[in-house]
């Protein structure tokens, strides 16, 4: 049997820790009237935030040119075409993007305060116009991206609750309510979720994993990014409380319901995963990532290659009944539960009851005297390799002991264990910043909440002045690398999940300044949301939906068959994408079209590839796994980290 055209294998690593390299000062010219000289001008690109601002925001957008250009003028227009503020394009450039663009000047447009609808006319030496942005309160900034990602979400639903929406959903894999467990196939070496043996070994007995959200562009489920997805929109809806948008219950207690399957307190046994990435090398079965459709046909896939891969999908444990769990995925679990026991205690009180002795029987079967190694995420481990898991038992003892105050009951224990997690986490795991790998600033900073509503017991591991400094470390890391980049990304556009981390830093900066009064990062936090929604070398918000110009042709199998592929019909809206990647990823090529794709770019022409700089490229191609493929994390992250801000008022 010959095996079908796949693309290639998903793939994810943590960022690299980031180095703090120094801070880089910006020249800023004074107001002045647009030039009537226009002659022998340089055609340039103003990259801006597409989404827009807040009144108080500081104000910058970047003008990418092909050669030095001085005495350039700015002039903001309404939405009418009037004119409303000018000035002078800084003078120096802030440093070289690559060979086609190399100089980048700052467009300063603090003084823009007045709720609108605006875009940036460039003349003079340089000629250039931005697209639109608005200038809004941090309700309506902010919000729409919450509201985004949560529709995000619903489009990632899986079984027979479906929400159609614009992309037309229809129910999906009904068979998971009976699905056969399977031991741990084996894979071919170096990172490969190609699987070595003739066949799946079925264990015997069937569990109802019906439901929950697809993973990414792919139809897997994994109950370690279902748990984190869940956190985030669980946070969001406690952050914003009655501000929340109407959805964003619904969705979170959608993802919890599925956990509730995935996690059998009788038996002590945790789902880790529904469904096979790739098949075997054999090729007398498929996986996931061999078939492109909508999922709504695999129901009706009684193909004997697609056995695994279709109707009858295998589900994999996180370890044998009740044996230990690794103590990432189960303090992730017992967070997400533990989060929903806060949000419901005060109006459902029974269940947050239930939602708590969940998070309590998960959280006491994490194995932290032998964790694995690698840690248990995924099969492979190499779709999520994560190192480190301190921070996530931090969580889930931070969120246990919220919960347990809400409810009533004694924090002592969930307070003692997450304290010594978080310093073991402070000696030994920091470098990372919030994502779905490193979950510790959202622990660090409930740790403090918890730790001050117990009236601030002695004896703590750690005290709430120490987890407050590494929240401090973390945001500063960040904020030293913006300083010196060229557009103020505080990320690592070279490596994978930049867009996750940088969403991140939103969360991060809140939470920092929520627990210090400390407001000197609030610049940095808006640069971080101006790169994610325009202001980049690609001129690209990265969540879709969001502004004029996002990516239309992302690797997400319901967008490509269902949506339109020029944006201006049904799209993925709120979709979070790994964003730019190192160029190294792209050597072979992004490949040919799989059995059943959409092209899209019309005519396969990366329209991108001409910013690509500093060793980053973004691709906006549905073949383009290394840029182009959303998920639950990634979007989670934003969604978190807009309703943070949000609760801050930007």
């Amino acid at each position: 049997m010959v095996p079908k055209a796949r693309p290639h294998p998903r793939r994810r690593k943590t960022v690299a820790a980031l180095t703090a390299l120094g801070l880089a000062g910006l020249t800023v010219g004074a107001a002045t009237a647009l030039s009537a000289s226009a002659q022998a001008a340089t055609t340039g690109l103003v990259r801006v935030d597409q989404a827009g601002f807040l009144a108080d925001d500081a104000k910058q957008a970047y003008l990418m040119t092909g050669g030095s250009v001085s005495g350039a003028a700015f002039s903001v227009l309404d939405s009418g075409g009037k004119t409303v503020l000018t000035g002078k394009v800084g003078g120096t450039s802030l440093g070289k993007w690559n060979t086609a663009y190399p100089d980048v000047y700052p467009i300063v447009f603090s003084g823009l305060k007045t709720a609108g609808t605006y875009h940036i006319k460039v003349a003079g030496s340089a000629t250039a116009t931005s697209p639109s942005f608005t200038i809004a309160g941090a309700g309506a900034l902010y919000g729409k991206l919450v509201t985004d990602g949560v529709t995000f979400f619903q489009t990632q639903r899986d079984g027979s609750d479906v929400i159609t929406g614009s992309l037309d959903r229809q129910p999906s894999h009904l068979h998971d309510s009976s699905a056969s467990i399977y031991a741990w196939p084996k894979f071919a070496a170096g990172g490969s979720d190609t699987i070595t043996g003739s066949d799946l070994t079925k264990l015997g007995g069937t569990v109802d994993v019906s439901g929950g959200w697809f993973d990414a562009g792919d139809y897997l489920k994994f109950s370690d990014n279902e748990a984190f997805g869940d956190i985030t929109l669980l946070a969001a809806q406690r952050a914003l409380g009655s501000a929340a948008p109407a959805g964003l219950s619904a969705e979170a207690h959608f993802g919890e319901t599925w956990l509730n399957k995935a996690w059998n307190q009788s038996t002590k046994t945790l789902v880790l995963q529904v469904g096979i990435g790739s098949g075997n090398s054999a090729g007398t079965f498929y996986g996931d990532h061999d078939l492109w459709r909508l999922p709504q046909k695999d129901d009706g896939d009684a193909a004997t290659a697609d056995r695994y891969a279709a109707a009858h999908r295998p589900v994999f444990l996180a370890a044998s009944p009740g044996a230990k769990i690794s103590p990432n995925i189960a303090g992730r679990v017992a967070a997400a539960f533990a989060l929903a026991a806060q949000v419901d205690a005060a109006g459902n009180p029974t269940q947050a009851a239930a939602e708590y002795q969940a998070a309590a029987s998960v959280y006491a079967q994490a194995d932290t005297s032998a964790p694995p190694n690698p840690l248990t995420t995924a099969l492979p481990n190499a779709y999520y390799p994560e190192p480190i898991w301190h921070d996530a038992m931090e969580l889930g003892g931070a969120e246990l002991a919220l919960a347990a105050q809400k409810l009533g009951r004694s924090p002592s224990s969930y307070l003692s264990d997450a304290a010594t997690y978080a310093k073991d986490y402070i000696a030994s795991d920091t470098g990372d910043t919030f994502n779905l790998y490193d979950n510790s600033a959202l622990a660090h900073a409930d740790l403090i909440k918890a730790i001050a509503a117990a009236g601030n017991p002695s004896g703590l591991a750690v005290t709430p002045a120490a987890l407050t400094a590494d929240l401090k470390r973390q945001v500063q890391s960040a904020a030293s690398k913006a300083a010196a980049d060229v557009f103020h990304a505080g990320g690592n556009y070279a490596d994978f999940d930049v867009d996750a981390h940088t969403f991140g830093f939103l969360t991060e900066e809140a939470l920092y300044r929520q627990a210090s009064g400390d407001k000197s990062f609030d610049a940095f936090a808006t640069e971080q949301r101006d790169w994610l929604l325009g202001a980049n070398p690609w001129g690209l918000a990265f969540m879709v939906g969001e502004g004029s110009n996002f990516p239309k042709c992302m690797q997400h199998q319901v967008a490509n068959l269902s949506g339109s592929l020029d944006g201006t019909g049904a799209i993925a809206t709120g979709a979070v994408m790994n964003g730019p990647n190192n160029t190294s990823n792209f050597s072979g090529g992004l490949g040919s079209y799989q059995d059943g794709m959409k092209q899209c770019p019309a005519g396969g022409t990366d329209a991108y590839n001409k910013f690509t700089g500093h060793s980053s490229r973004f691709s906006d191609d549905v073949r383009s796994w290394q840029t182009d493929e959303p998920a639950l994390d990634m979007t989670g992250s934003a969604v978190l980290g807009a309703a943070m801000q949000e609760t801050l008022g930007g």
